[in-house]
């Protein structure tokens, strides 16, 4: 997969980096997604961290 980049995703309250995902480069848009967060043991947003 040449065109993917290797991205971390954070919960958006506790700033942990709990989930890595593949992204492909020609999206400009920063993913964000409802995840679970085991350090807050509730579901959260999970932003795109650099």
């Amino acid at each position: 997969m040449k065109n993917d980049k290797k991205i971390f995703l954070a919960c958006s309250e506790c700033r942990v980096k709990n989930y890595t995902t593949n992204k492909t480069l020609n999206v400009e848009k920063r993913v964000a997604i409802n995840k679970y967060c085991p350090k807050c043991k509730k579901h959260n947003l999970h932003k795109e961290e650099l």
